[in-house]
């Protein structure tokens, strides 16, 4: 498949790209400096702005999927979405946020006491995409939130799925970025949750 990675250098992206070329597709990674890209047959490096709508898109164009793997606060979710829209390019896969996910019915992660103030503001802004994304008819879209934790470590391809609840174990609620990286492409290979969020963990 040809793939559109926005935000490829990052800790998600670049997890995502070497998943995505060792499974054998085309990306082109969409950064804001491409010179930071490894260099790689199947990887192509374009330089763009996530707040520039008619140029994203012309980058966009011609892909089978595009993914975003940037910050909600240095990026417009409606901006990112309507340059799908205008690149033709029908399904859209976001690296989504834990604090939209209920800890207990009604009761979001980023809603407790316990939740970190300086995510706080990330966190938020992740919700209100994945509600924008929600009234979103005419995208195949899919919001995928990691656990709690989102840190570097192994990639198992062990793992747990789950909707919109944050996934727990006895030593908490954690996923690596190469598992969620695993989680993502199979979920670009195999859809399973289009128009939906789902959650992956340990």
């Amino acid at each position: 498949m040809k793939i559109a990675l926005i935000g490829a250098t990052g800790n998600a992206g670049s997890r995502i790209l070497t998943e995505l070329v060792n499974r054998g597709h085309e990306v082109t990674a969409i950064v804001r400096h491409p010179e930071k890209v490894p260099a790689n047959p199947k990887v192509t490096a374009r330089k763009g702005d996530v707040y520039d709508k008619d140029g994203l898109a012309a980058l966009l164009a011609g892909h089978d999927a595009v993914i975003s793997s940037v910050h909600f606060t240095a990026s417009d979710p409606n901006i990112l979405i309507e340059a799908v829209r205008a690149s033709g390019v029908k399904r859209y896969l976001v690296v989504g946020g834990a604090g939209s996910l209920e800890v207990a019915p009604g009761v979001t992660l980023v809603s407790t006491p316990e939740f970190p103030a300086l995510y706080k503001e990330e966190a938020t802004k992740g919700g209100d995409f994945l509600a924008i994304l929600r009234g979103v008819k005419d995208l195949d879209w899919t919001f995928l939130s990691p656990s709690a934790l989102f840190v570097p470590g192994e990639r198992t391809g062990k793992f747990r799925l789950g909707t919109d609840q944050l996934l727990v174990n006895d030593k908490g609620s954690s996923i690596s970025f190469e598992d969620y990286a695993v989680a993502l492409a199979d979920e670009i290979e195999k859809p399973a949750h289009s128009r939906a969020r789902f959650t992956v963990g340990y």
